[in-house]
């Protein structure tokens, strides 16, 4: 597979458009001499053991849903990490591209499996979804279902009322997508304290249950749809050195 092709792949599956404007997604690293792409690595984070990893497979490509570079970057010195992550990936000729928050948005995409974790109608507003359950549920019991659902290590919770009908979701750290949503329950993989009580205040309720832990279930899907397009041509690995930064004790 050619490089074009796989970015045109990609684009259908998380349309660039989708993307928020703050987030640096797309095509981060173009390999300096054009190569067929047999072999593609996903991650959620492109960490330097995911890069090694990258190298020991002979990956061609890496789909990385968090973008390896965010604000400014005005140098590649080795004492950075990030910086000798790229420049390892660069000198092997491996390319990186990352679709973040457009896949968050697409249609089928992170947000829209997060919401069908979940039993209930569920519509989009912007970045987020609202889900709608068949039956209100208390807020322990809701840490429950997302327990079952996503299996994070923590889960927090601030109730704001004594039942959940309404849930307004995002994965990540989604308060800029969930804010001014009037709905039971927040959803999310993090949030400020502040923007905590704030919600609470406000009367929404909320959960979070680990940044990474709202989107790394979306991982073997994406896969999935990435052979799909691809075929029998282009093999899809899914890193086994990336994992949560964050662990319960």
């Amino acid at each position: 597979m050619k490089l074009k092709e796989l970015i045109q792949t990609l684009e259908t599956l998380a349309p660039p458009e989708l993307a928020e404007a703050w987030d640096n997604t797309g095509l981060l690293i173009e390999p300096l001499h054009a190569r067929e792409i047999k072999k593609i690595l996903l991650t959620i984070d492109l960490t330097e053991d995911v890069a090694r990893e990258a190298v020991r497979l002979n990956a061609d490509f890496i789909v990385a849903y968090h973008p390896l570079f965010f604000g400014k970057f005005q140098a590649l010195e080795k004492s950075n990490p990030r910086a000798r992550t790229a420049m390892r990936l660069i000198e092997k000729g491996i390319g990186v591209y990352s679709p973040h928050t457009a896949l968050d948005a697409a249609p089928g995409g992170v947000n829209d499996w997060l919401a069908g974790l979940f039993d209930g109608e569920a519509r989009a507003e912007g970045l987020a979804r609202v889900v709608k359950l068949k039956k209100a549920v208390s807020f322990p019991m809701f840490g429950k279902i997302v327990r079952q659902a996503l299996n994070p290590p923590t889960i927090q919770i601030a109730p704001a009322g004594k039942t959940i009908k309404t849930v307004a979701l995002c994965a990540g750290s989604g308060i800029e997508a969930l804010r001014g949503i009037k709905a039971d329950c927040y959803l999310t993989g993090e949030m400020k304290h502040h923007d905590v009580l704030a919600a609470i205040q406000n009367g929404t309720g909320v959960v979070l249950c680990g940044h990474t832990e709202t989107e790394r279930g979306y991982l073997p899907i994406l896969g999935k749809n990435l052979r799909r397009a691809f075929g029998p041509d282009v093999q899809i690995l899914t890193s086994k050195t990336d994992r949560a930064p964050l662990k319960a004790i």
